[in-house]
């Protein structure tokens, strides 16, 4: 089992995930049930990945108690509004044949379109009817977490965003923790940009580890839960292989010291895709 981390609800999350962004539909079972037969114990999904059947259908392969893997979905931008946002839930529940996902978040904010503040409500029901026993948000920025927390009185457990060596938004993790928010880390490992920087070397040298496992292991210390993709059993094994080494202070203040502000992905303030 891997280390976990208290959310604001009280419930637990892995600080270690298996993230199921761009893994083919066709292998998803069998990697989902490989991923948590090696020892993962979070799998993050996600309705436009196009994968939640085999999702769901790795876990049950997989032989292990439902309470025993922490399962997340999300919402797609198409379906936000408060009655889209509960119907496109129970057709995510229905792709993964589950009764309720562990954590349930918006998938992006989608500012233009003004509709997040009635998914999150949304969500919020969803929760109290038992359909999602935690409910977050993922690529929301301070503006949007400030209106919902505001409007509703309801705190996101975790917010899911782009961090890596590059991409390292301080600010926005201050906020998290002020507020109890965990930090989840997607595109942990930056598209392996940071791989050949002289602090990632140098601490992987020192750990004998990869450059990879490095800089998971820098999101972990930083606080966050991460999750990582690999579709390699060699990968998988690699990634969960995290917590038999720390960096030191110096090697962290080194990495943060990589931080360009340069993303990977979209900007939250500007995607809409439907």
């Amino acid at each position: 089992m891997t280390q976990m981390l208290t959310l604001n609800d009280t419930r637990s999350i892995p600080r270690l995930g298996f993230g199921l962004w761009q893994v083919p539909a066709a292998t998803t079972a069998e990697t989902t049930a490989t991923a948590l037969k090696l020892g993962y114990r979070l799998v993050d999904g996600a309705a436009i990945y196009g994968n939640e059947e085999g999702q769901g259908e790795g876990i049950r392969r997989s032989g292990l108690p439902r309470d025993q893997v922490f399962v997340t979905t999300k919402v797609w931008n198409s379906e936000q509004g408060f009655d889209r946002t509960l119907r496109a839930a129970e057709a995510s529940l229905k792709r993964l044949g589950l009764d309720h996902v562990d954590l349930l978040l918006i998938h992006w904010p989608c500012p233009r379109k003004d509709l997040y503040l009635d998914s999150w409500r949304a969500l919020i029901r969803l929760r109290d009817e038992g359909r999602a026993t935690s409910i977050g948000v993922s690529n929301f920025q301070e503006p949007q977490l400030t209106r919902i927390i505001g409007e509703t009185g309801v705190i996101p457990v975790l917010n899911q965003v782009e961090i890596n060596p590059r991409l390292q938004q301080p600010a926005l993790r201050a906020f998290h923790a002020k507020h109890g928010i965990v930090t989840q880390s997607w595109t942990p490992l930056g598209q392996g940009k940071s791989f050949d920087a002289a602090p990632v070397q140098a601490a992987a040298r020192r750990a004998g580890k990869s450059p990879a496992q490095v800089i998971l292991r820098w999101h972990i210390q930083l606080g966050a839960s991460v999750i990582p993709r690999s579709t390699r059993e060699a990968g998988l094994k690699e990634n969960l292989d995290l917590f038999d080494f720390a960096l030191t202070e110096a090697e962290m203040a080194a990495i943060a010291a990589l931080d360009e502000g340069q993303r990977c992905g979209p900007d939250p303030a500007r995607f809409e895709m439907e």
